[in-house]
């Protein structure tokens, strides 16, 4: 299975004290497709994600990257290996640019010096350049030229969350963990994420883990979707199916009434 694979979850269950966040979570996500969490406000979506990005390992279960086993390593290690995530809270560095915020995506590539430092022009700055010129790529495609010096604090929020998505491919990530990109967006800013996750993921080849409320973006964005609800699973398989679960419904929605 992991040949095809880029993330396999299998049987994971995470507990916080006596609570039950997680209970017997499996899934398997397909290389280069863009696979939906989704499930009401603490069906433990972000819980699932913060055990693949290793913030709260399962107690239970097992989590693999491209077939090697990833929960129990710490969370710089699993970025390392390259995992790359977005917040549900803008996560930015106030008062730096919007340049600045995206180059932090390229600190895991970057390593300490001090002898390239004293030899920078003949040893660093190639360095330096190269990661420079992934930067302006990655701003190229998705048309942040226009705000690149402008500082974070100042600027829209669609225009932060698309900040944010930069700095995660700025990581060259195999696997893209997107936790609520579309959060307090209006619908312009809502269609034109979508189509810079698309573009991001046509032009460089990811696979894409995206946890979203918004059903219009789910289906127009993901192959297929885990839908939670109270740690468990209630649906899994192709968006427009799972959605359409009769329990999918009645956990947003809850069950109907009939009059006597």
């Amino acid at each position: 299975m992991s040949g095809d694979h880029t993330l396999v979850c299998d049987d994971i269950t995470r507990r916080f004290g006596g609570v039950v966040a997680l209970k017997n979570v499996s899934m398997a996500v397909r290389r280069g497709e863009i696979f939906g969490l989704v499930g009401p406000n603490g069906s433990g979506k972000t819980t699932l994600v913060n055990a693949i990005t290793g913030f709260y390992p399962p107690q239970i279960g097992r989590i693999t990257l491209d077939g090697r086993q990833i929960n129990g390593l710490k969370p710089f290690r699993i970025a390392a290996m390259g995992v790359a995530r977005t917040f549900q809270n803008v996560a930015l560095f106030h008062g730096m640019s919007v340049l600045d915020n995206i180059l932090m995506g390229r600190h895991i590539f970057m390593k300490p010096n001090p002898l390239a430092s004293f030899f920078y022009p003949w040893w660093a700055r190639k360095e330096e350049v190269a990661h420079r010129r992934h930067v302006e790529e990655v701003i190229d495609l998705l048309q942040l030229a226009p705000a690149r010096d402008e500082h974070v604090d100042v600027i829209p929020l669609g225009l932060q969350k698309r900040v944010e998505l930069a700095r995660a491919l700025c990581a060259e990530p195999k696997l893209l963990v997107l936790d609520e990109p579309m959060a307090g967006m209006n619908q312009e800013e809502k269609e034109y994420m979508v189509r810079f996750i698309l573009d991001a993921q046509e032009a460089l080849g990811l696979t894409v883990l995206i946890i979203e409320h918004h059903m219009d973006v789910v289906t127009a964005l993901c192959d297929r979707v885990l839908v939670l609800n109270n740690g468990q699973e209630i649906a899994q398989g192709p968006a427009r199916e799972a959605i359409a679960d009769p329990r999918v419904v009645e956990a947003y929605i809850g069950k109907p009434r009939y009059a006597a």
